[in-house]
């Protein structure tokens, strides 16, 4: 799957049989949370660390 269920415009997008149960919402925003949360700290941190190089003062 290549996309997610919110791409409604895909063409592999199919309306659902039926509607999802409380308990089936309830895992699915589960495991789209735990996929949020790893895809995060998978690109942690998001940026470079920051340099411990301190400059030091220009001479006089």
């Amino acid at each position: 799957m290549n996309h997610d269920r919110h791409d409604i415009h895909h063409p592999d997008h199919k309306t659902p049989a039926s509607k999802e149960s409380p308990l089936q919402e309830k895992e699915r925003k589960t495991h789209e949370s735990e996929n949020q949360d790893q895809a995060l700290e998978e690109t942690f941190p998001a940026s470079d660390p920051v340099s411990p190089f301190v400059p030091a003062k220009a001479p006089d």
